[in-house]
């Protein structure tokens, strides 16, 4: 006589082996974190080292875009703005057209930074559009904005701290919290 199986049922007993396999080892896994004092030592250096390096990379890749951003900011300053009000307005409405389709993609949210930066840079009232900017731009894009303003010193915003023109005596840099 001769035994057939079906796959079906071979199917089971393997996905039943596996489980019971996974089982097992989830069971050997809590028991020796919970009875042998080195394992619960080796895991917590692991998730320090794992945690060391997670920050690392964060602080390498800050970093990294900082020097991105005040490249770019260099560049955009060499190469200069529009002085003519016409050529002012088309080169505003453009860069900010520019930044509302970039700002879509989280790749690009430096470049799309960049565009409402040079829009903010021949913008006649910049507090103003800096108010606009922070109901209608994504955050991540307004903080690398306004790295930029800060990195370009430039651009006068001191009407956030108070009314405008409250900083008269001269500015500091530093925003009153």
């Amino acid at each position: 006589m001769s035994f057939s199986a079906r796959p079906a049922t071979i199917g089971l007993a393997t996905l039943g082996a596996l489980t019971t396999g996974l089982l097992a080892y989830a069971a050997y896994f809590d028991h020796k974190r919970r009875t042998d004092p080195e394992f619960r030592k080796n895991l917590k250096r692991e998730a320090r080292r794992i945690a060391k390096v997670a920050k690392e990379e964060a602080e390498a890749k800050g970093a990294n875009q900082k020097r991105k951003i005040r490249a770019l900011v260099t560049e955009a300053q060499e190469e200069g703005y529009p002085t003519n009000v016409e050529e002012k307005e088309a080169y505003f409405m453009n860069e900010v057209g520019r930044g509302e389709v970039l700002c879509q993609n989280e790749k690009t949210h430096v470049d799309a930074a960049l565009c409402f930066f040079n829009a903010l840079k021949v913008y006649p009232q910049p507090g103003d559009l800096i108010t606009i900017y922070d109901k209608t731009v994504p955050k991540p894009v307004l903080d690398i904005v306004a790295e930029m303003v800060a990195f370009d010193g430039s651009i006068p915003v001191g009407g956030f701290g108070g009314p405008s023109g409250s900083d008269a005596g001269g500015s500091t840099g530093a925003v009153d919290d």
